[in-house]
């Protein structure tokens, strides 16, 4: 079955995206507990371009399964995790890229650069990151990692935080400060 990419998100509403968010299954990489560690000789670059031992890997697909399975640990290190085997991924900055948001009510909904919808809150923090004069924004994505907002979505929620008179932004009943501490 090949797989179907979710419509736009601004055609979906939030409870589309919440029921999306919600049918996706991912596997258990958290409750796993491989004997087999190793380098996977893979890197997410800044970009979100995913490359294996120099060669780009070019099928969404995928990028899509190997992110699926997808963890950061305590330390920082990204792990790509099956039952058989944890090997290490150097990623340069995040795991994920969000490139689309959506607000609506209170709920801020991106897109990721891998097709996943994330809806920021308390599971899902947006945090700042950086020097007031040079901030990047990051949202909680699951198993620890995260998306880096690219240069559209960063410019997005500023304005949608200037709308309120505050360089801040609320979803899921969280307020998020947007200039780092």
């Amino acid at each position: 079955m090949p797989y179907e990419p979710p419509p736009e998100l601004g055609a979906l509403s939030l409870q589309e995206i919440a029921a999306l968010v919600a049918e996706r299954k991912l596997p258990p990489v958290t409750s796993w507990t491989p004997a087999h560690t190793g380098d996977s000789l893979m890197v997410i670059r800044r970009d979100g371009r995913w490359f294996h031992d120099g060669g780009e890997i070019t099928r969404p697909a995928m990028v899509r399964a190997f992110a699926s399975l997808l963890m950061r640990d305590e330390t920082g290190q990204h792990w790509l995790v099956t039952p058989q085997e944890k090997l290490a991924i150097t990623v340069e900055d995040a795991a994920f890229v969000a490139i689309d948001v959506k607000q609506e009510g209170d709920a801020l909904a991106f897109r990721l650069n891998t097709d996943d919808l994330v809806i920021a809150g308390p599971d899902h923090p947006v945090v700042a990151r950086g020097d007031p004069d040079v901030p990047a924004l990051y949202l909680g994505v699951r198993n620890g990692a995260e998306a880096r907002l690219n240069r559209s979505m960063y410019a997005q929620i500023i304005e949608l935080a200037l709308l309120s008179g505050e360089l801040e932004v609320t979803s899921g009943g969280v307020t998020f400060p947007l200039v780092p501490a």
